[in-house]
């Protein structure tokens, strides 16, 4: 009995070291594959904010070749209609004056929403109060803009535009869809962030239909408009979105972002001038 228990003896450790070795290189195995799909999801992740960003440069870039076009051929056209309407000799009808300088308002008006003017001169909180003040209140709305930061605060111009886009956004998203009487646009400034918030007390909307968004296209411009856009804009910076809404009750939309200020510029010291 006991020679036939010798050889099982025998093997067991050997048994047992195989099966340790087999799960340690199933453990390995299945480490290795788990950090491959991570580095591989890490990649395309990558690839797709890389592709995002292209797209909405090349977007800028377009706005702002539009702009220029805009101002340059369109507005110097309406200009010189204008004067060969005043022209010696002839009467120019009320209602074609009228007519040339709203097409000349309108004109400056989509320039400078393509290429916002205040914003590369002023900073991110006056371009945004000029955003605020330029919408139309003869309907009794009110819209507002509160902030918290210095006014000549600046931060990199890529992070403003992108802040002031996503601005834009917002507003145009509650002017079109809310019906609200109250608009709020808060500015809050953290280190390394920027809280951009947006409150209206409008008809409100059902959270549920954010889970049928398509996620930001990866190749091309941002497919689509209003939450889409806006989201496309937001995973740009790297930031995050917060919804806030019910059927009637209002919406808050919460965008944080991660922005880089601009070393304050040096003050030159003042010196009295010489009697």
């Amino acid at each position: 009995m006991d020679s036939m228990l010798l050889p099982v003896l025998l093997a067991t450790p050997t048994l047992l070291l195989l099966v340790l070795a087999l799960v340690g290189f199933l453990m390995r195995y299945q480490t290795s594959r788990l950090r491959q799909q991570r580095e591989l999801a890490q990649v395309l992740e990558t690839a797709q904010q890389q592709a995002l960003t292209a797209a909405l440069v090349a977007q800028e870039d377009e706005r702002q070749r539009i702009a220029g076009e805009l101002h340059d051929g369109v507005g110097t056209i309406l200009a010189l209609a204008k004067l060969h309407l005043y022209a010696p000799g002839t009467v120019p009808a009320p209602e074609a004056s009228h007519l040339i300088d709203q097409a000349v308002a309108e004109v400056r008006r989509i320039s400078r929403n393509l290429q916002p003017a205040t914003l590369q001169q002023l900073g991110l909180t006056q371009a945004l109060r000029a955003l605020v003040q330029a919408i139309p209140t003869d309907q009794g709305l009110d819209v507002r803009l509160e902030h918290d930061q210095p006014p000549l605060e600046r931060y990199i111009p890529a992070h403003e535009l992108m802040v002031y886009r996503i601005a834009q956004e917002l507003l145009a998203n509650g002017l079109r869809h809310a019906q609200a009487r109250h608009i709020c646009l808060r500015l809050k400034a953290e280190p390394r962030l920027l809280t951009l918030i947006y409150t209206d007390d409008g008809q409100g909307f059902n959270l549920a239909i954010l889970e049928e968004l398509p996620a930001p296209a990866p190749l091309g411009p941002p497919v689509g408009m209003g939450l889409i856009n806006l989201r496309s804009r937001v995973a740009v910076l790297g930031g995050q979105l917060r919804y806030h809404s019910t059927p009637g009750g209002g919406t808050q939309v919460e965008a944080i972002l991660p922005v880089t200020r601009l070393a304050p510029a040096p003050v030159s010291p003042s010196y009295p001038l010489a009697s």
